[in-house]
């Protein structure tokens, strides 16, 4: 049995607002550490149920936030950022199943930090399907036929995901008050809690399938502003969407929709101004 964990920031235990997830900020050093000890947790619990290898992919910003000397000795961890397929790298057909620690609501809803990749994101559509970051890569986990069992966040992220995922089993490390504030369990509640809920969600894991995805999926992304879809609209093969802020790329399968989900994501950031 091969596990495959993706860690965000914003749904770890305790952490309220940007000052903990960005690495300019006060905060930034301590919430390193009590991701770190949460991805632990997490890792030692697929160990102890009888994982023979667990991936960690550090899935946040820079994507080079978790402490590789204080990581589980036994866990391999994909760190730093420019990576084809960002959040869910080094994912493919071998894994028995997805965990995602640290995840947070989708941009517009209510929850912690709730964004979808990037703050120039309203929307993702597969299709029709309206998602976030969570949703692109529960997809393309399907994609390849490897189940999300896990999910771990905020109240509302938890929300999401079960919304998203039939029958997958989920861990609320804090409830959310505001965008920006929380009530939380303590990190020792927290690792209890993550324990006892990686344990069900593999015991469970029969009753969960892959999110298969459209085979010809049709990606489109409603940004907040013109800019953002000007500059989105210079990928060839984009259509922008007349009256709208909305970016539509048709791709030939999921792992296309998903790197051309990656390259608009990061020609819109060239946006001066909000």
């Amino acid at each position: 049995m091969k596990m495959y964990i993706s860690v965000d920031m914003e749904g770890i235990t305790g952490l309220p607002d940007a000052s903990f997830v960005d690495w300019r900020k006060h905060n930034y050093e301590r919430a390193r550490k009590i991701m770190t000890d949460e991805a632990n947790y997490v890792i030692q619990a697929a160990f102890d149920e009888g994982a023979e290898e667990v991936l960690v992919n550090d899935s946040h910003s820079k994507m080079n936030n978790l402490l590789i000397d204080e990581i589980h000795p036994d866990a391999l961890l994909i760190t730093g950022e420019v990576k084809p397929f960002s959040m869910m790298q080094g994912l493919n057909d071998s894994y028995s199943g997805v965990f995602f620690v640290g995840y947070h609501a989708r941009a517009g809803q209510r929850g912690v930090m709730s964004h979808s990749m990037i703050h120039a994101i309203r929307n993702f559509y597969l299709n029709d399907h309206c998602i976030g970051e969570m949703g692109m890569n529960a997809y393309l986990a399907g994609y390849f036929g490897v189940p999300v069992l896990f999910v771990a966040g905020d109240d509302q992220a938890a929300a999401e995901a079960e919304k998203l995922i039939p029958h997958v089993t989920t861990a609320v490390v804090k409830e959310t008050i505001s965008r920006s504030s929380v009530k939380s369990l303590t990190p020792k509640k927290a690792g209890l809690l993550l324990k006892e809920k990686v344990k069900l969600a593999l015991d469970n894991r029969k009753l969960v399938s892959p999110l298969i995805p459209p085979e010809n999926p049709e990606l489109t992304i409603e940004f907040n502003n013109s800019g953002q879809a000007e500059w989105a609209n210079l990928m060839p093969g984009t259509l922008w969407i007349p009256g709208t802020t909305k970016v539509r790329f048709q791709a030939k399968d999921m792992k296309e929709a998903y790197q051309a989900m990656l390259v608009m994501t990061e020609l819109a950031m060239q946006t001066t101004f909000s």
